[in-house]
């Protein structure tokens, strides 16, 4: 068995693909919205896995580095793309979560259709 709790949040930042051929390859920005799952096989003595507001405080440290930003100048990348900031998030949150949260999946959307996503896949 396995629990999982989930937030979302939003951010907004600029960004270009580089080397993309159409039109991304140019800057603009989005209101990208992050979905977050964590996961524990057990819940706390206050049967949660963990209290939202501490989950969305510490993806909102993560969040602060990208938030109203030029993401290629910040991450150092010159193709920013939805994965890459799945796995950035993914990354930096992962390092932030009390032992025994596993951070499940982060999804990431630039627009209500499309998104890219990042799984745990150590389970």
């Amino acid at each position: 068995m396995e629990f999982r709790s989930w937030i979302k949040a939003r951010f907004e930042a600029a960004h270009k693909v580089a080397r993309h051929l159409g039109k991304c390859r140019e800057l603009h920005g989005h209101t990208y919205i992050v979905e977050v799952a964590v996961s524990s096989r057990e819940v706390n003595e206050l049967n949660m896995v963990i209290d939202f507001e501490e989950l969305r405080s510490k993806l909102s440290e993560v969040l602060k580095i990208i938030d109203h930003k030029y993401l290629n100048e910040v991450l150092q990348e010159e193709n920013v793309t939805a994965e890459f900031l799945a796995l950035f998030i993914y990354r930096e949150l992962s390092k932030r979560l009390p032992q025994g949260i596993k951070l499940a999946v982060v999804r990431v959307y630039e627009n209500p259709d499309y998104w890219a996503e990042v799984m745990c896949s150590d389970r």
